[in-house]
């Protein structure tokens, strides 16, 4: 009901095309075989295949689509693991379905779902009982004293306005920095560099 639902509201806006559902990870890995998609709106709960190991397997594909993540709980460790998995952001079941809307936009546009203060949340939660990771700290040495400032403010969900605003820089400055930082990093998005800077100890849970 809440898949029709979903169907019923983003078929009624034109800059959005539904080309298909499933109802499971199988099923939507053996669909996108067949049909052409630019983001896929994922279920991170599912059953036979989780939202997580389909989101994996979706990403690893040549030309994969974006992935976009519904749970329905604020705090949920398979958000945070579809994340990691190259998922490009996170919503709850209950956004408002205009905010969902903009999220598929701005995802197809290439950007990612991190400044709700759920995702923050989520990170905050998860990053508390999870180490630093090894084998970090030698990439971000590769990063100028400004990117890792930028970096910073990109993990506490600051947008490159925000960003600019904060460090007194135009917002073209920072989306070099912002570029610069992922192709230093090897990382593909904005959701990457949130997850390095928290599980590398830049950032600590709190957003310090």
């Amino acid at each position: 009901m809440i898949r029709l639902g979903f169907r019923m509201v983003l078929e009624s806006r034109p800059e959005i095309e539904v080309v298909g559902e499933a109802d499971d990870g199988d099923t939507a890995i053996e669909m996108l075989g067949s049909v052409e998609a630019d983001v896929v709106l994922m279920d991170v709960r599912m059953p036979r295949m989780s939202g997580v190991e389909a989101t994996r397997r979706i990403r690893a594909r040549d030309d994969a689509p974006r992935v976009l993540i519904l749970t329905t709980f604020d705090l949920d460790e398979y958000a945070y693991d579809a994340l990691q998995a190259g998922a490009s952001g996170f919503l709850l079941k209950d956004t408002p379905l205009e905010e969902i809307a903009a999220a598929i936009a701005h995802v197809h546009a290439g950007d990612a779902v991190v400044a709700p203060s759920t995702t923050r949340r989520l990170l905050d939660h998860f990053t508390r009982s999870r180490p630093p990771a090894l084998g970090h700290e030698g990439r971000l040495s590769e990063l100028t004293p400004r990117e890792h400032e930028v970096l910073r403010l990109v993990a506490r969900g600051l947008s490159n306005a925000e960003i600019a605003g904060v460090l007194v820089l135009t917002e073209g400055t920072v989306k070099i920095h912002v570029g610069r930082i992922l192709a230093k990093l090897g990382l593909r998005d904005r959701v990457q560099a949130v997850v390095l800077a928290y599980e590398s100890g830049l950032v600590e849970a709190g957003g310090h």
